[in-house]
């Protein structure tokens, strides 16, 4: 018996080879004769043995959708954020190959309704077609299988035409088998947030090259709490593919009148309350025959959050569900017997087909329970064949659950978790994902991690990580030019800046500063690269666009599990995109060290960038020996795929402006003739949710969690499509994320201050459009009031939008006039602060009496709180997804109106980043 805590497939994943299944069926075919005296030959369900019409629905069902273009250059993830008219519009498609579109943009901003395939069809009514009648209830639904007609309730169907809604799980398989593996993670990621079940085991019907989906569940990252105590340290966070956990299948054979996935959701549902992690046929359109789908494995996780009055188990446990019927996809289900604790097997008759089949599972370590719903007159037949399954199957009765339209179903439900409980709390296996991706390679599986790209940036990432021990040693001893030689250099440049605008400053003091700037960038640039930064350089510099964000991802992933354990709070400031919501609470300082990050080694690559630049600005290096003048294209080709880039550093309050300018012009020099930008960028106190709104917004990737992130500020760039850039008005919108600059509490007119004040006005200063997010007491953060009054006497304003998010408030998103009210008149003692440091004088000001705020127009907006009940199962509320889609629609209708200020070029930006 394996021990709890370590996988045991070693032992119970054997390669299956055909030679031995024919054999374990031939045995049970040769009981079969003993008892009955057939002398049939044995009739194996092999996986290649489909209908030569099943061979083109594929091609049929990515026609349909519009998606055949996508299959030898597969759809990316820059192509699903592209900025175009239909990010303006509501998620209504028209027609079938609208559906990937809507599908994507609803999962990009946590729509829990991203799975709805309804469409809005043009036709008039009468020519639309008529609804069929409701379907009688599932246990009551009783087939004949006398004859040789198949009796698998999902082949009696046509394919869909352009008025017949697709069936859900038909629209996910066709866009994943669509998708690029950057897009199938991100795709997975969403689904993780909005509870949905996850695709495992991802099935080609044309070519039956069934692919195990590892990579795309690389980034889903979650947290759970243990029971009890709830306290930090108690909570745990860690990827879905590592972490182990004990696994429960439930799978059909032949014909069940019980709904797998509804019996699932009801599982994972606590209390009253119905989640609807799985697609099922008692869903709107849940009854729409599946056409590609068949063959789909999918997971789901039940995560404690620590309250017993929450908790079905106090463990994480994981569901696995088996789309379609286990004789036709015999591959499936070896996978999910060699991998889970207990198997669930639905069925309504077991027959000599059905006992065959099982008895090939003879010796198999995973226990079986089987869930009935008898045929009229089968009882007989069914309870002899299993009679005869329980020695093989090492059952008894307590084994054979049998449901039909009289049971209780919530005393049912019941029964089926005091089995899971039972079976997780004894010894049994338990496996991560990672674990499932081994045994389905010794199965024959595809995994999608194994390919050579991928391989090779993983190992370059494990030759870096493997050298680092502890983070912060790793950054003294390896990135040494950050720190306290980046921390003098900017504290040098910030003084020459403050002199420069001094009016007449004495040229003595001005020349002693370039002296020492100078002198520090000469240290600097006297070290090499260390080798890690040399291996990291060499990874980004991959001619193949592939294995470069291969590369990125594996750094993120590796540097992140690098890095030494710490406790972790509650889920409220740990989980994936959870706003925090606070009042009177000093976000001065984080709670938790900066974690190393990819970050850090660009920042190493701007530094050496800066120090060199800067010797050469003075003569001291010639331009034909710079060594690192490429860092910034390589560094923009990031940018270009995705990753956000640091515009501030949040350790030292600084701007790197030679290594920023140098991005910028790579950048000029890229768009060429798209070089129109809009800036927009998010400010305000930490856990208030800007990241996670700008992430659920435009698809972005900036981090979120405090404590988790990097405190500085980041970029990143959206593309706008060339049919919509001339309406909108810019060929790219560049997004900043101010990160954790500002503080959250009152802060004296100090350095501290001062800093923040600062970035802030260079952040607006920069901005077209800008959102302002706040907690629930709606305080504008003193140093973002300095900004706007500073801006003020300039006559440089951007749209402002001020947002904050009601962690109670559930009610329909908008603005409400008496909440502007309050927020444009209430009186701040940061106010005088401010107006104090800006020599303003005349008492107290708020921010109605600036001359720029217009109160009737002035746009406050409340965003219903993120989660949907109570994290780690919360799913985000639909609420908060309708609210951020239209503050989105809102920006961009601002931007396209020239509410903001004018558009900029590339040039122009620069041009602002060395004036401000």
């Amino acid at each position: 018996m394996a021990s709890p805590g370590h996988s045991d497939l070693g032992e119970v994943a054997p390669e299956i080879k055909a030679s031995d299944r024919r054999t374990a069926v031939a045995i049970a075919d040769l009981e079969w004769r003993e008892m009955e005296g057939d002398d049939d030959g044995p009739n194996e369900a092999q996986d290649s043995d489909f209908p030569t019409v099943e061979r083109s629905r594929l091609q049929e069902m990515l026609s349909l959708l519009g998606l055949e273009t996508y299959q030898a250059q597969k759809l990316s993830l820059q192509d699903s954020l592209q900025i175009s008219s239909d990010s303006m519009k509501n998620w209504a498609p028209h027609a079938p190959k609208d559906l990937p579109w809507s599908f994507l943009r609803k999962l990009q901003a946590l729509n829990a309704e991203a799975r709805n395939t309804t469409m809005v069809l043009d036709a008039p009514p009468d020519a639309r077609p008529v609804e069929k009648e409701s379907q009688v209830e599932e246990e009551t639904i009783y087939w004949d299988t006398a004859d040789d007609i198949s009796a698998d309730i999902y082949s009696f169907s046509e394919l869909p035409t352009p008025d017949t809604p697709v069936n859900p799980l038909d629209l996910l398989c066709a866009l994943l088998l669509s998708s690029d593996s950057f897009l199938q993670q991100e795709i997975v990621l969403k689904m993780s947030l909005c509870q949905f079940a996850l695709p495992l085991v991802l099935p080609d019907p044309e070519n039956h090259y069934h692919t195990f989906l590892l990579w795309a569940m690389r980034g889903t990252v979650r947290t759970w709490g243990s029971q009890p105590p709830r306290a930090v340290g108690s909570f745990r966070e860690d990827s879905v593919v590592l972490s182990r956990a004990p696994a429960f299948a439930f799978v059909r054979m032949e014909v069940s009148s019980n709904s797998k996935s509804q019996l699932l959701n009801a599982v994972l549902s606590p209390g009253h309350r119905q989640r609807d992690c799985f697609w099922h046929r008692d869903l709107n359109l849940g009854t729409n025959p599946r056409e590609i789908a068949d063959g789909l494995v999918e997971i789901s996780w039940f995560l404690p959050s620590g309250r017993e009055d929450l908790d079905i188990f106090p463990e994480p446990v994981a569901f696995l569900n088996l789309r379609g019927d286990i004789g036709s996809h015999w591959l499936q289900f070896k996978l999910l017997t060699e991998i889970s604790s207990a198997v669930f097997i639905l069925t309504d008759n077991i027959s000599k087909k059905e006992y065959k089949l099982l008895y090939s599972m003879k010796g198999s370590a995973t226990k079986y329970y089987f869930i009935l719903s008898p045929y009229r007159g089968k009882r007989n037949t069914n309870l002899r064949f299993l009679n005869r399954l329980i020695p093989v199957l090492k059952m008894d009765h307590s084994h054979v659950l049998v449901k039909v339209s009289s049971t209780d179903s919530a005393g049912f439900v019941r029964r089926v978790r005091a089995i899971v409980a039972h079976v997780a709390r004894s010894p049994c296996r338990r496996v991560s994902v990672e674990d499932m991706a081994n045994a389905a390679r010794k199965l024959g599986l595809r995994v999608d991690e194994d390919c050579a790209e991928c391989q090779r940036a993983k190992g370059r990432m494990e030759q870096i990580t493997r050298k680092i021990k502890d983070s912060d040693a790793y950054r003294r001893d390896e990135l040494r030019l950050q720190g306290d030689p980046w921390r003098k250099a900017a504290q040098v440049e910030k003084e020459l800046c403050q002199v420069q605008w001094a009016g007449d400053p004495p040229e003595k003091y001005r020349a002693e500063l370039r002296h020492r700037l100078l002198e520090l960038r000469m240290q600097q640039n006297g070290h090499d690269p260390a080798w890690g930064l040399q291996e990291f350089i060499s990874g980004i510099s991959s001619p193949s666009l592939g294995e470069k964000q291969y590369f990125l991802r594996w750094m993120e992933w590796g540097l992140a599990r690098a890095a030494q354990p710490r406790p972790r709070p509650s889920p409220e400031t740990t989980l994936t995109l959870r706003p925090k919501h606070c009042g009177a609470v000093d976000f001065g300082e984080p709670l938790w060290p900066e974690p190393l990050g990819v970050e850090h080694f660009l920042r190493e690559m701007g530094q050496f960038y800066e120090a060199e630049s800067c010797l050469v600005e003075a003569g001291k290096l010639p331009a034909g020996q710079r060594r690192f003048a490429h860092f910034p294209g390589l560094a923009l080709e990031l940018l270009l795929r995705g990753l956000p880039l640091e515009l501030i550093d949040g350790n030292t309050l600084s701007t790197p402006l030679r290594w920023v300018t140098g991005l910028l012009k790579e950048l000029h020099v890229r768009l060429e003739r798209r070089s129109r930008l809009v800036v927009l960028s998010a400010l305000g106190v930490p856990g208030t949710g800007k990241s996670t709104l700008l992430n659920t917004m435009f698809g972005l990737r900036f981090a979120t969690g405090r404590g988790r992130g990097p405190r500085g500020a980041f970029m990143q760039l959206l593309t706008v499509a060339e049919s919509f850039s001339q309406d909108l008005g810019c060929d790219h919108i560049l997004v900043i994320d101010s990160g954790g600059l500002i503080g959250g509490v009152l802060t004296e007119a100090g350095e501290r201050f001062e800093q923040e004040a600062s970035l802030a006005t260079l952040i607006m200063g920069l901005s077209n459009v800008t959102v302002v997010s706040l907690a629930e007491t709606r305080d504008i953060p003193p140093a973002i009031l300095h900004a706007f009054l500073r801006l003020e006497k300039t006559g440089h304003m951007p749209n402002y939008q001020f947002v904050y998010q009601s962690l109670h408030d559930a009610s329909a998103p908008g603005s409400k006039p008496r909440e502007r009210k309050q927020l444009l008149d209430q009186p701040r003692d940061a106010s005088r602060a401010t107006v104090q440091m800006e020599d303003q004088g005349g008492g107290i000001r708020t921010l109605a009496g600036l001359a720029f705020c217009d109160p009737e127009k002035q746009h406050v907006w409340n965003i219903p709180g993120l989660w949907h009940g109570v994290p780690p199962m919360a799913a985000v509320s639909l609420g908060y997804s309708e609210a951020i889609f239209e503050l989105k629609r809102c920006l961009l209708e601002n931007i396209r109106n020239g509410l903001s200020n004018q558009n900029k070029n590339v040039q122009q930006l620069i041009e602002l980043v060395r004036r401000l």
